[in-house]
């Protein structure tokens, strides 16, 4: 992500729950993760029942070194290469995400996965939060967004307004939780919604999301750049305005026109969220999602291509990371891969996350 205020970053912490019995299960609401724990990691001495808190640090600034060898690795989890998959209960869906720190010193990428279900009706949830400026606002949006949504009264009833509203209120109650802090950090939300085999598709940014339909690519989601026509009328209008400084940006500081978070540039910079939905058919295969680190260097074309060749959604969610890095992408990259399976498989819904270092 470009921003202007890369000096106020903060050290990124992805939150989970670890459940400390003897192996080591990742317990979440909505999912079970079975967790594969460093060579010197003390995880599997955990004898006790009550449920800890663990923090995985990404801070470590990683250099511009070739993927292979910051894999190889085993002295330290910073900056590693963090995979998982899951699969729905019904077997409709399987996914798999990829999350790299890459060359930039801090990791500002977040991401969340959920599967649910609501008066019989398989929920499914996923989205990429790009932070700039710091991870603050990131975070906040991995933690609350989706639990906001799936509160929202209209939520199944009315889902492309719950959507916009919990967008809006989510960016306004976190600005309120940095009211009395120095910082402005912002973030991009590009999230996929599936209620049933209805699609909902909701971005603020510049992350993105792609779809294969019959192998064809198509993007779901437009990226909300400064130099677009209607958003800088937009900007203009409510009185901002858009200048190049290396790049287009708002106000001269920002490189994308809509972002949660970034106070000093509201109104002109906003969380009112793009939706576009789609029936999932027979011919829709799957989705990527991902943050501008890989958009910048793999177009939507290749990288459904290279999704395609791999059977399993994570190793296609590694592939394009992987990818991406080698092209040299200076950004983090944060991609998930949602396969849909026609052919109805009856299995349970599993979920795994490892860390490579």
């Amino acid at each position: 992500m470009i921003c202007a205020a890369k000096s106020c970053a903060v050290r990124a912490r992805n939150l989970i729950e670890l459940s400390s019995s003897v192996n080591c299960h990742l317990r979440r609401r909505w999912i079970d993760i079975d967790v594969k724990p460093p060579l010197n990691s003390n995880w599997n001495r955990c004898k006790s029942k009550t449920p800890l808190k663990m923090m995985v640090d990404f801070s470590t600034s990683a250099g511009p070194q070739p993927i292979s060898n910051l894999l190889e690795k085993n002295d330290s989890g910073d900056g590693g290469l963090v995979t998982g998959a899951g699969r729905s209960e019904d077997g409709k869906l399987s996914f798999g995400y990829a999350s790299f720190q890459g060359r930039r010193a801090n990791m500002e990428d977040f991401y969340d996965t959920k599967l649910s279900s609501i008066d019989e009706q398989t929920i499914s949830l996923f989205g990429i939060f790009d932070g700039h400026g710091g991870s603050r606002a990131a975070e906040y949006l991995k933690e609350h967004l989706f639990v906001n949504l799936m509160k929202h009264p209209l939520f199944m009833t009315d889902t492309k307004l719950a959507i916009s509203e919990t967008y809006q209120k989510t960016d306004s109650e976190f600005l309120e939780t940095e009211r009395n802090t120095f910082r402005d950090d912002g973030s991009t939300a590009s999230t996929a919604i599936l209620i049933g085999k209805h699609l909902y598709v909701a971005n603020v940014g510049d992350s993105r999301v792609v779809m294969s339909k019959a192998g064809i690519a198509i993007a779901l989601s437009d990226d909300h750049k400064p130099n677009r026509g209607d958003e800088r009328k937009r900007i203009e209008d409510a009185g901002g305005f858009v200048m190049w400084a290396g790049t287009w940006r708002v106000g001269g500081i920002l490189a994308m026109s809509r972002a949660f978070g970034n106070r000093l540039l509201k109104p002109y910079v906003m969380a009112v969220p793009d939706i576009q939905e789609e029936d999932v058919n027979e011919q829709v295969e799957l989705l990527v999602l991902a943050s501008d680190g890989l958009w910048d260097v793999i177009p939507n074309e290749e990288a459904i291509a290279l999704a395609r060749m791999e059977e399993e959604p994570e190793a296609a969610a590694r592939t394009l990371t992987q990818t991406a890095f080698s092209r040299g992408s200076t950004d983090n990259i944060t991609c998930i891969v949602v396969r849909f399976h026609n052919d109805n498989l009856d299995v349970n819904f599993t979920s795994s996350e490892k860390t490579t270092i």
